[in-house]
C-alpha cells in the first residue's frame, strides 16, 4: 500500500515533528505554568462529563 520511501519519510517526519514539539514546549514552559495553572481540573471535569454521558447511554439502552 505504501512504498518504502513513504515509510522512511513518515519516520523522519515523525522524529522531526516530535523534536520540534518538545523544543517548543520546553521553550514555553514558564508561560504554561503561569497562565494555565489548574488545567487538570478542567480535564477531570471533562472526563466526568463524558463518563456521565456514557452512563446515561447505558441506562437508557436497557
Amino acid at each position: 500500500m505504501f512504498s518504502q520511501g513513504q515509510f522512511i519519510f513518515a519516520g523522519f517526519f515523525f522524529v522531526a515533528f516530535s523534536i520540534a514539539m518538545i523544543y517548543a514546549y520546553r521553550k514555553d514552559l514558564a508561560l504554561h505554568r503561569k497562565f494555565y495553572k489548574g488545567n487538570y481540573k478542567i480535564l477531570i471535569g471533562f472526563g466526568v462529563f463524558i463518563g456521565i454521558l456514557f452512563l446515561i447511554k447505558v441506562f437508557f439502552k436497557r
